[in-house]
């Protein structure tokens, strides 16, 4: 016999029943569905008919190998796992699943064997979830092989539990590690449902209760449970009602500590090395040239640093500084394509007085101003071509006359320089001289693009979040796992600086303790980047991508594209694709 509550709620569904015979929207995350001995569906929740597309008309009493895509031993595999889920209670399983339109998704399945009370098995309880992205983003790791931890988009199912009103008789052993009890616990009939709710999440359990009690399974729903030692997790519960009478229901419950930890901003120690500043992150592809800094610091050798425009070339050049003898000697700073071509001289070099129509005093040049320390030349392809001859000079020499002076000034200079330009290319244009080309890459450092270390886009996601809710007195704890799944998959064609713009401007636009960015921005910039891009820039990216996929052997790449060898070589000759970009 029900209680009297049970009574009334099950009035509140007949009347329901009698008044509207569409299953109720339930949530898209979940398929639950129930199956008799034999592998039949005997029960089938509005979540599973949201997932597959099937009515409940549609889907009850047949053959649950229906919902797979065709395979010759597909009944035989279904009827192996149904028979392990009974010995051992419940089982999990991951693979291709089809719906009602053909189209297929990765299904995380979890299946519960249901027993009566003499042990007898009467049939089983599933839950499907949708996985299709997280493994298509798996898949796309494994072929790469690239070391990125996967952002999750959801956690795994940790427990499976199965009861009779606030009694337990049966929970998985996933359940048991999550709550800190043992088995003897169980059998001693020390664990209650009421025991692990904590008293402030009972009006959620409540409502639950009677959501599943009208119709068959509740809208799942985060809650906190207390374990044995008295401390408490974060979990998302599932609930489906098996039978009215005698009361019999299954819990499937997520933990949600992995996804906690990784939307808070304080998930991993984000502080960079003292020696790089803000160049923080833990990528191979960083690894690398933190290390070529650091071995060629000590040295007075000239430094080239390449890479596409906000990638950190000056971080490097400070950091090679300051690892350098010449640390606490000055480190002078010149934008090359900042300055006018007609003043560009004159700021490299300086000039007297009365040198030309308004030199009314001397000045110092950033050459003279940086003796004994560095010089940073940012953008030195910008440099003029009838400008290159005195800066070459000025190197091999290690001295220089000021405009409109005849006294040769010597200087003792460590020059490092940067360009987001092609150099090479521009030396075939002419717009560019070789020599100085050769002499300003004595030891070249090219600084990798975002999208080339995706695994460093959290760490400084977290980094950029501290730095701004500092600045601006906001306390942020946490960034959506939503949000930086969309900040990993986005390309990030501005690098670092464009990333750090989006954060600080997603720090203003928050109120409250979890990050609010403006996602809307970089999903429309995609559209817009697809629609502007050349024919030539996407060849490029599509065989860049293939090289990578294949491990940059050439002649599978030139068999997936459906080319010849030969003519794959030309093309990446004429697009400019070297290993470098691999």
């Amino acid at each position: 016999m029900l209680p009297v509550r049970h009574a009334l709620v099950l009035r509140d569904k007949t009347a329901s029943a009698d008044s509207s015979g569409r299953i109720p929207s339930w949530v898209q995350d979940y398929a639950l569905y129930l199956l008799d001995i034999t592998g039949h569906i005997a029960a089938w929740y509005s979540g599973a008919a949201r997932i597959y597309s099937y009515s409940a008309d549609e889907a009850v009493e047949r053959h649950v190998s229906f919902l797979y895509p065709g395979e010759d031993t597909l009944r035989a595999k279904l009827e192996d796992e149904l028979k392990r889920a009974a010995a051992e209670g419940h089982m999990g399983t991951e693979g291709w699943q089809s719906r009602k339109d053909g189209s297929r998704f990765w299904a995380n399945t979890i299946t519960m064997a249901l027993k009566d009370e003499k042990g007898e098995l009467r049939g089983f309880a599933r839950v499907v979830r949708d996985f299709s992205e997280r493994h298509e983003r798996d898949e796309k790791l494994r072929r790469s092989r690239a070391r990125i931890r996967p952002i999750p988009s959801r956690s795994t199912i940790a427990g499976v539990i199965s009861g009779e009103f606030d009694r337990t008789p049966d929970v998985n052993d996933a359940f048991l590690a999550l709550v800190g009890y043992s088995r003897e616990d169980l059998l001693a009939g020390r664990l209650y449902w009421p025991d692990l709710t904590p008293p402030d999440y009972a009006p959620l359990d409540e409502l639950a209760h009677e959501e599943a009690l009208r119709f068959g399974a509740c809208t799942p729903f985060e809650k906190e449970l207390i374990r044995k030692d008295g401390t408490r997790i974060p979990v998302l519960v599932a609930t489906a009602v098996l039978q009215l009478s005698p009361f019999r229901w299954i819990t499937f419950v997520q933990d949600l500590r992995e996804r906690d930890r990784m939307e808070s901003i304080e998930e991993a120690d984000v502080e960079p090395n003292q020696d790089f500043e803000e160049m923080v992150g833990s990528s191979p592809a960083l690894k690398r040239v933190l290390r070529q800094a650091e071995v060629v610091a000590p040295t007075d050798a000239t430094v080239l640093i390449l890479g596409e425009t906000g990638t950190g070339k000056e971080l490097v050049a400070r950091a090679v500084h300051r690892m350098s003898p010449r640390k606490h000697l000055p480190f002078i700073t010149l934008n090359c394509a900042a300055i006018p071509t007609g003043l560009l001289e004159s700021e490299l070099f300086g000039y007297e007085r009365g040198a030309f129509t308004g030199a009314l005093s001397q000045k110092i040049g950033r050459f003279e101003m940086a003796h004994r320390g560095t010089l940073f030349l940012d953008e030195v392809g910008d440099i003029p071509i009838d400008l290159q001859p005195k800066l070459l000079r000025a190197l091999q020499e290690k001295s220089f006359e000021r405009l409109g002076g005849t006294r040769t000034i010597p200087i003792d200079v460590r020059l490092v320089a940067a360009t987001n330009r092609n150099l090479t290319q521009m030396i075939g244009d002419k717009l560019f001289r070789s020599d100085l080309y050769y002499r300003l890459k004595v030891f070249p450092i090219t600084t990798p693009p975002l999208r080339d270390r995706p695994e460093d886009i959290p760490i400084l996601v977290r980094h950029f979040t501290k730095k701004y809710a500092a600045k601006m007195g906001r306390l942020i704890e946490k960034i959506p796992a939503d949000t930086m799944r969309a900040l990993v998959d986005w390309s990030w064609p501005g690098n670092i600086r464009e990333l750090e713009n989006f954060i600080e401007r997603a720090v203003i636009l928050t109120s409250g303790p979890s990050l609010r960015a403006p996602l809307a921005e970089i999903r429309d910039g995609a559209t817009e980047s697809a629609g502007g891009a050349t024919l030539e820039q996407v060849e490029r990216e599509h065989i860049v991508r293939v090289l990578r996929e294949t491990g940059g052997v050439v002649t599978a790449a030139a068999k997936r594209l459906g080319l010849q060898r030969t003519t794959l070589n030309a093309m990446m000759r004429k697009l400019g694709i070297s290993r470098n970009d691999l």
